[in-house]
């Protein structure tokens, strides 16, 4: 008999703190569709209590996604919980997961609380909660450094008051696969009614151990809830990775013993849409959802390939959805064509509005671009540069001149609250010239500190997907642009960049 293990994917809350990834609400619900087809079991919507904007993107998730338990990270107070209730009302099925910290550093650094004071918060915490919501976890920051007799009491006293599920994170991704393991076994050993719970981890990869941590969690301690996010994503190194520990867990099922409801055929689409979405690229290299993930340079491997996939494959690259790279479409396809596409790979768009836009986009892409793949028609929905209709800048028009011996200039058309404006610049290079002609205008005084070309598809015919962080006043947004011509790509970046600056997108920071 398999038991079964709960996928809690927190890309859109934990994933969302790396510096640069924040969302809309549009981004968000986006997202959380592509988890409910991947048939994640509890999508951790955002952080309730941290803005207005997370609210509202909880409170939308929660009344579009009717086959995964949303859920709401909220402190350890009444004021946090009270609010994740209420963005969760409407929830098909809905989780307030509350959280405090356990870890000596912790509670006199931080909380500046005797443990004393963090048991009583603790029990309060979930005690009211459950008056709200049947679901609730409880999270103990910073756990896997806290003393274990202290964990217990805690862990035992929050059980009791209700809390359903029970997260012992490592927080600073501390752990080492074998002892963490160890600590969750001992923890559910010493707790006297810890069967009346699930356990869950939830491991940082600041030693690039996050998904080993997690299943020694599981195999070793017992968990049955693993914390991750789509591509690992995360603050400082990110999170334990979605796709790894699925992959893992279904490969060598002969180990682990364990069944997880994800569709993995969803996971590359997953991928690309966060990637796109929040402009970190995956490299290359990385395990299930890389571009070489199932690429073969050596002449030993190709030939073993041919003779018997399994020589050198240990999964298959359509069973975690490679097969849709393919061709799909060109400039003779129609709306309806193109609208089934879109439902194909997963998107849905709000309005036929919405969708004549991205057609349009499409036809424009088609006559410049003869072959149309996947990624392309993702990227015409996901990376717009910023040309929503809210938007303070929209791109309009770029023309550049570059010459060997010759200082490089660049004029840029873009508007700003509608009125259009026209810049000009030299600059070290076409894409310097163009940033610096947009500068020339706005003058943000922001400061960039990433400035990254990926190719959309493979060939020279293929997009440019740009990505560019810019830092000001402690703030860093990430801004995204899409275009065969680079420069135009990089133009769309720096003005969907500033459109974030401009949002005044605020947050309370939160670990959990």
């Amino acid at each position: 008999m398999s038991d079964q293990l709960i996928i809690f994917d927190t890309t859109l809350r934990d994933g969302e703190q790396s510096p640069g990834a924040s969302m809309t609400r549009d981004e968000k619900l986006r997202i959380a569709r592509q988890l409910e087809r991947l048939k994640v079991d509890v999508i951790e919507a955002g952080f309730a209590a941290a803005s207005n904007g997370d609210f509202e993107s909880i409170q939308t998730i929660a009344r579009s996604i009717k086959d995964s338990t949303i859920c709401s990270l909220s402190r350890a107070n009444d004021r946090d919980i009270a609010r994740a209730a209420e963005a969760l009302k409407d929830a098909h099925r809905g989780r307030i997961h509350t959280f405090i910290a356990t870890s000596p550093l912790h509670m006199e650094k931080k909380l500046r609380m005797t443990p004393e004071q963090v048991l009583e918060q603790a029990k309060q915490a979930v005690r009211f909660g459950r008056n709200l919501m049947d679901d609730i976890e409880f999270s103990a920051e910073d756990g896997y450094r806290s003393e274990p007799d202290f964990l217990a009491r805690v862990i035992e006293a929050v059980i009791n008051e209700g809390a359903t599920t029970i997260n012992v994170p490592d927080t600073v991704g501390y752990a080492i696969p074998e002892l963490y393991g160890e600590f969750i076994r001992k923890l559910r050993e010493r707790v006297p009614n810890s069967d009346k719970a699930v356990w869950s981890v939830h491991c940082h990869n600041d030693l690039g151990m996050a998904v080993a941590n997690s299943l020694a969690g599981v195999k070793i301690g017992g968990a049955r809830q693993i914390e991750c996010t789509i591509n690992g994503l995360g603050e400082r190194a990110g999170n334990c990775s979605l796709e790894e520990v699925v992959m893992a867990i279904k490969t060598r099922k002969d180990y682990f013993g364990l069944d997880v409801n994800i569709d993995t055929q969803h996971i590359v689409a997953a991928s690309r849409l966060v990637s796109q979405t929040t402009g970190f690229i995956v490299q290359p290299n990385k395990a299930v959802v890389g571009a070489n993930a199932f690429a073969h340079a050596s002449g030993i491997h190709q030939d073993g390939v041919l003779k018997a996939r399994d020589t050198y494959e240990i999964m298959r690259a359509e069973d975690v959805g490679w097969a849709a790279n393919k061709i799909v479409l060109g400039k003779l396809s129609g709306r309806n064509a193109f609208k089934q596409r879109l439902q194909e790979l997963g998107v849905e768009l709000d309005s036929e509005a919405a969708i004549n836009q991205a057609f349009t986009r499409f036809k424009e892409l088609a006559d410049r671009k003869s072959e149309i793949f996947d990624e392309d028609i993702l990227a015409l929905v996901n990376v717009d540069g910023g040309q929503g209709q809210e938007s303070q800048f929209q791109f309009i028009s770029l023309a550049q001149q570059s010459e060997t011996g010759e200082r490089p200039h660049a004029s840029v058309v873009f508007s700003n609250a509608g009125q259009e404006i026209k810049a000009s610049s030299d600059g070290n290079g076409p894409v310097d010239a163009s940033f610096k002609a947009i500068e020339s205008e706005v003058k943000s005084g922001a400061e960039m500190v990433l400035y990254s070309v990926n190719a959309i598809s493979g060939s020279t015919e293929s997009q440019g997907e740009v990505t560019v962080r810019l830092q000001r006043s402690g703030r860093v947004v990430n801004g995204v642009g899409a275009d065969p011509d680079i420069v135009v790509a990089s133009a769309k970046a720096y003005l969907s960049a500033l459109n974030k600056l401009h949002s005044n997108h605020e947050v309370v920071a939160a670990q959990g």
